[in-house]
């Protein structure tokens, strides 16, 4: 016969808070990933790029005007028109490559 020994609920508390915790920071990452992956495909079909070329273009334009990407990416997929930072990106890249 198995003996099975209760913790002690002090114990469990911390558990659940610390799932609960780990849970929130999950949900928050995928919604995110979520948001990113929109604004990938919104800034290929707008501009005609490969996926991997409009996940550079939002990285890019994240880190150079110091925008965290899921921000830029959520303004990306909800606004109608590219923000300032993603076209001033863009537009750098072009000249570059003339």
């Amino acid at each position: 016969m198995t003996e099975t020994v209760a913790a002690p609920e002090h114990v469990l508390r911390e558990l659940v808070e610390r799932l609960e915790t780990h849970n929130a920071q999950l949900t928050r990452a995928l919604e995110s990933r979520v948001v990113i992956e929109q604004a990938k495909g919104v800034l290929a079909e707008r501009y005609s790029l490969q996926i991997e070329a409009a996940f550079e273009l939002l990285r890019r334009s994240s880190r150079s005007n110091r925008v965290q990407i899921h921000e830029l990416a959520a303004r990306v997929v909800r606004e109608e028109s590219t923000p300032i930072e993603v076209a001033l990106t863009l537009a750098k890249v072009v000249s570059v490559r003339r």
